[in-house]
């Protein structure tokens, strides 16, 4: 009896172990995801301010929570190689132009390493990439790709016409940035993994 016991819970250990190697396999990120569900607070800490900035910008929080993890890692002193600060890795360029529009007197780029700010202008800024890109059945692949590569890249590689409809395959084979096709690919993985999981 204490034998079958035995095989009963190392059974179910093994499930819930292959389980949880599935879902981190799906997330795009195995190892990360792993770190996630050893640290949840690490990890959780920003939920509530995504959600309160999303929302505000009309944003989906998992989608904006998805590039925080792409872009920073939930890092808000993270420095990227190019000048980007922050959760979302807001540029200098692109933090500008969101004070500016939000009349924002006196911003400095250092207060991009403020996650509330960082939130705010790189929301601002992803949204309005989607509005850009809103002709297209899914504005999302094109959006990415614009927050990461910029507006005229993304137009580039949608064949130079940002009013006819492409496909988001062919689109994707058109990137011939490498990184920005991980970068979109990725974000969008981690996206639908956050959606599957049903929260944040």
């Amino acid at each position: 009896m204490i034998r079958f016991f035995f095989k009963l819970v190392l059974c179910v250990l093994l499930a819930l172990a292959a389980g949880f190697a599935y879902l981190g396999v799906r997330s795009g990120d195995p190892v990360y995801t792993f770190y996630e569900w050893m640290s949840p607070a690490r990890f959780q800490q920003y939920d509530p301010l995504i959600r309160g900035v999303a929302v505000k910008h009309h944003l989906d929080p998992m989608l904006v929570k998805a590039v925080v993890w792409r872009e920073s890692r939930f890092d808000p002193g993270k420095h990227g190689g190019h000048g980007e600060r922050g959760l979302m890795q807001v540029t200098e360029k692109a933090a500008n132009e969101w004070a500016r529009e939000s009349k924002i007197a006196g911003f400095q780029a250092e207060q991009l390493f403020d996650p509330k700010t960082n939130l705010e202008a790189g929301s601002w800024y992803l949204h309005r990439a989607l509005e850009h890109w809103q002709h297209q059945a899914d504005p999302l692949p094109f959006a990415l790709a614009e927050y990461n590569a910029g507006a005229s890249r993304a137009l580039r590689w949608s064949g130079g016409n940002d009013v006819a409809d492409i496909p988001v395959k062919k689109f994707l084979k058109n990137i011939d940035f490498p990184g920005t096709r991980k970068y979109v690919e990725s974000i969008i993985d981690r996206y639908q993994f956050y959606q599957r999981r049903g929260r944040m």
